[in-house]
């Protein structure tokens, strides 16, 4: 897990959004490889392995195979210039080698992605079963099968993303009490979070 990233991190329990305390344990770089997470609010606590955040409730769902690829989710998302934090949802994790190379200077988090998918220079992985992200703090959110049509999932994209950035979606049409559509055609949704 890319050090950075934990000032974006938050508890994944039900209560008011805390920030996450880390004490690194086994670093390579700017990578934290093993440690411990640990909330000032509840007291639960989190360890890293192999640096990956895992907060012991991720989906047992099976991944889909995305229907986008690293150009097209690239375009969809809109980013522009350096800086910040895009995450990737499901199958849109396996991308990430080839969404870095397409977004220079922007930091990538893989949230339950495939197995294929493992920490390291460029990607931080997350396995929860929500985005253990702080509110407003990501420049986009690309949301894969099955995660795109579950309204859980995009409730979480939505909270997540910066105001006025985007989340692209996989999957149906997501509620129009979430999410403000931009865009949809061929099971792929384009829209910004409703505040």
């Amino acid at each position: 897990m890319f050090i950075e990233l934990t000032d974006h991190l938050r508890c994944p329990n039900e209560h008011d959004e805390s920030f996450l305390v880390l004490l690194p344990a086994t670093m390579e770089g700017r990578s934290v490889r093993t440690g411990d997470l640990g909330c000032p609010v509840c007291g639960r606590t989190f360890q890293l392995a192999d640096g990956v955040f895992d907060t012991g409730d991720a989906p047992a769902t099976e991944i889909a195979e995305g229907v986008l690829d690293a150009d097209a989710l690239t375009a969809l998302v809109g980013l522009s210039g350096p800086g910040g934090y895009l995450t990737l949802v499901g199958a849109a994790g396996a991308l990430w080698s080839e969404v870095a190379e397409r977004n220079s200077g922007v930091a990538l988090v893989a949230v339950n992605p495939p197995a294929s998918a493992v920490d390291g220079p460029g990607i931080s992985v997350v396995r929860s079963g929500r985005l253990p992200l702080k509110t407003g703090s990501m420049r986009g959110v690309v949301l894969s099968r099955p995660f795109a049509d579950d309204p859980h999932w995009i409730r979480e994209a939505a909270r997540v993303v910066l105001p006025g950035l985007r989340i692209v979606g996989e999957g149906k049409d997501p509620p129009a009490e979430i999410v403000e559509l931009l865009a949809t055609a061929g099971g792929v949704w384009v829209g910004t979070g409703k505040r």
